[in-house]
């Protein structure tokens, strides 16, 4: 059998290799490997920058925001918030830490700018241990004591305010009553960092202030909510519905999954969609491997006749034009799964491709190697090799010896 199989895959090379006089059908040979190596290289690469793209929108939504939050119906204020914590701590497994927040919309100005806010009152002391914010203070530091406030990036930007600088906030939810309406309540706080967690929603919208300094500015009196993280990121789902059982109405359970649906199933999609699409360019460098196989039985009649008059079996032409087929593809794969891994690479390391990050939620190009990204594909474009050989070696084997003599 190793003998036979040695036999099949000599002539297969034979037949296979690129000679002078044979210029044309060389070509597509050339052409055929050369499409299979493109497509893989070009497919691999699409779905390691998906990969990264959902990996690195993932670190940063967690890195700014946690994986479950606790709230209640009709957002009213939650008054015992470290004992729920703690309970929740020695009751559910996966629950690490937890923080409480006060979340609202307010007004702030620095001189003659103006903008939106959307305002977080935090724990200092306990925020670090469920968001990455406190470590990506670009300007400053991370410090709420007093009156104090740090800002996202692009907030700072639009108000042309810097560390240092004062500015007023405002909240339009409450105030002192007067005969021409409400009076918004408006304090001074001094910038004392400026944050840039790499997405834009966060930097163009979010200031934090102590907890304290929230529920006076907002009038509020306890917490509008507790923030947690677990150990497993995608155990969220569960996680929330185990805390909703235990605690019941009036709490209710968000969790990252949940809130970012859309966006994490949009990019599900995004790298379906690119694997179909760019898989039709190994289909047609697959077609290619059909017309040089047939090109080749074509003008290989004879010697195929004579292969066959000696005795060689149908099935034996058959492994041929299948191992022509499987070399033609291997070559090709191989060829492109090493271009993929280099342009990858580059990308990974070097990062010279920006991205708009208002558009994209990222400024970088990420890059993510999956192991079972480069076996799918790779196996997916020697299968498609075969599976096009097959017409062409089926052809040669059923050719009849005397006639393919005669013909030539």
């Amino acid at each position: 059998m190793k003998r036979l199989f040695a036999f099949e895959a000599f002539i297969a090379r034979r037949y296979i290799r690129i000679k002078k006089g044979e210029g044309f059908r060389s070509l597509i040979t050339l052409f055929s490997g050369t499409g299979i190596a493109l497509g893989v290289a070009t497919l691999l690469v699409v779905l390691s920058v998906m990969n990264g793209m959902q990996a690195d929108l993932r670190d940063k939504i967690l890195g700014a925001t946690s994986h479950i939050n606790l709230l209640k119906f009709h957002n009213e204020p939650i008054y015992n918030w470290e004992s729920i914590s703690d309970s929740l701590k020695k009751t559910i497994y996966q629950i690490e830490e937890g923080t409480p927040y006060i979340y609202s919309k307010g007004l702030i100005k620095h001189n003659q700018y103006i903008d939106g806010i959307v305002i977080k009152g935090v724990d200092e002391s306990t925020l670090s241990l469920v968001s990455e914010i406190p470590d990506n203070i670009v300007l400053g530091s991370f410090n709420l004591s007093g009156k104090t406030i740090v800002l996202g990036r692009y907030v700072a930007d639009r108000l042309r305010a810097h560390v240092g600088d004062t500015v007023i906030l405002s909240s339009p939810f409450s105030g002192t009553p007067t005969l021409f309406g409400l009076l918004p309540s408006s304090q001074r706080f001094e910038v004392s960092g400026i944050f840039d967690v790499g997405m834009y929603e966060y930097n163009a919208t979010l200031g934090l202030i102590s907890v304290e300094n929230a529920g006076n500015i907002f009038g509020i009196n306890g917490v509008t909510g507790i923030e947690f993280i677990i150990k497993d990121i995608y155990k969220a789902p569960d996680v929330s519905i185990e805390v909703a059982a235990l605690l019941g109405y009036p709490y209710r359970v968000t969790n990252w999954m949940e809130v970012n649906r859309s966006l994490l199933r949009a990019l599900q999609i995004e790298k379906t969609t690119f694997y179909i699409i760019l898989t039709l360019i190994i289909i047609v460098a697959a077609f290619n491997i059909i017309s040089s196989l047939i090109l080749i039985v074509t003008g290989k009649m004879k010697e195929i006749g004579i292969l066959k008059a000696i005795g060689t079996t149908s099935s034996s032409i058959m492994k041929v034009f299948l191992i022509d087929g499987f070399m033609v593809g291997g070559i090709g794969t191989i060829v492109g799964v090493i271009i993929a891994y280099v342009l990858c690479w580059l990308l990974g390391k070097y990062h010279f491709v920006d991205l708009p990050s208002d558009v994209y939620f990222l400024d970088k190009l990420p890059v993510l190697m999956q192991t079972q990204d480069f076996l799918m594909v790779s196996l997916s474009a020697i299968i498609l090799s075969l599976l096009a050989a097959f017409y062409p070696a089926k052809k040669a084997s059923s050719l009849d010896p005397v006639e393919a003599i005669r013909n030539e």
